[in-house]
């Protein structure tokens, strides 16, 4: 029992990790947006560098990585297309609208474990989803509207959420494989679809050609954020749907929202007040309340032994 609750709390840790580095992302993008990498080419670019750090575990393990691993890339790519919506999405349609489709992503995760592996919707859940979902509505101030889906970016949200979700499960399910060779798998495949994407995008006419002599200028420290924290947050990303439940790991995620409000208003001059403040305590609350509410009931097992 220790050690698996020690495993868990490690996933928390792990989620919450990968929402922190996903908040500050857009800092990253937008100094390569700058040096003229627009759109779908500036994440392709960030995803290049992060591949080249994690190449010599892929070269090292070669076999495993291209024999008779169906599974094992048809998760990878999963998790790479639905990178690629949600990051394609912003291009398509309003922030606000990606951001609110794409974390229904609890929802759907804690359905497809209920019914696919009987993982209960415990009270804890629900009231945690509850107060997640109310916390985002603050932040976001979107007042009584209920976001439906009206045009391609909506529907890409939607889609990279439901994905995310889905491939959450099968990353839970799959006891075998090794955490860090599904990161490696992620970073790869998130390049080459994010690297379509781009191309596609820059083919009709949506984003600008890349701009690739300022490329050797921007590696200088990309390389480095790319090896220090982008790939860990690759670790942690994979890591945390492996042991613990895709409603949670979405939970988790939404630490992005509060991370990313914050660094805005500190370093994009974006509003921060009153609301934000409450929406990121309201979403801190739902991330961290199974997890206390795990302690308190082991403690009182124990106690009663």
């Amino acid at each position: 029992m220790f050690n698996r609750i020690s495993e868990q709390t490690l996933a928390r840790f792990c989620g919450i990790y990968s929402g922190l580095v996903f908040g500050i992302y857009w800092i990253p993008l937008r100094a390569l947006e700058a040096s003229g990498f627009e759109g779908m080419w500036a994440t392709t670019v960030f995803n290049g560098v992060s591949t080249l750090v994690v190449a010599p575990l892929i070269i090292y393990y070669w076999r495993n990585f291209f024999h008779r691993r169906w599974r094992f890339h048809f998760i990878c790519f999963g998790v790479g297309l639905g990178y690629a919506l949600y990051a394609s999405a912003f291009v398509y349609t309003q922030v606000v609208s990606v951001i609110v489709l794409f974390y229904l992503m609890p929802i759907w995760g804690f359905l497809l474990a209920r019914w696919f592996i009987g993982d209960p919707i415990t009270p804890a859940r629900w009231f945690s989803m509850i107060i997640a979902f109310a916390g985002l509505w603050i932040i976001l101030g979107k007042g009584n509207n209920i976001p439906v889906p009206q045009n391609v970016g909506d529907w890409m949200a939607l889609s990279s959420g439901l994905i995310w979700a889905a491939l959450a499960l099968m990353l839970l399910t799959d006891k075998k494989e090794n955490p860090l060779n599904y990161a490696a798998g992620f970073v790869g495949w998130g390049f080459i679809t994010c690297l379509v994407s781009a191309i596609v995008a820059t083919s009709l006419g949506y984003s600008a050609p890349p701009h690739w002599p300022a490329l050797g200028h921007e590696l200088i420290w990309l390389l480095p954020f790319a090896l220090i924290v982008i790939v860990p947050a690759a670790v942690a990303t994979i890591y945390g749907p492996t042991k613990l439940n895709p409603g949670i790991v979405g939970l988790l995620f939404m630490t992005e929202i509060s991370v990313g409000t914050i660094t805005a208003a500190l370093w994009a001059g974006e509003p921060f007040g009153t609301r934000q403040i409450i929406g990121i305590i309201l979403i801190t609350i739902a991330g961290i309340l199974e997890t206390v509410w795990l302690f308190i009931s082991t403690k009182k097992a124990t106690d009663a032994l």
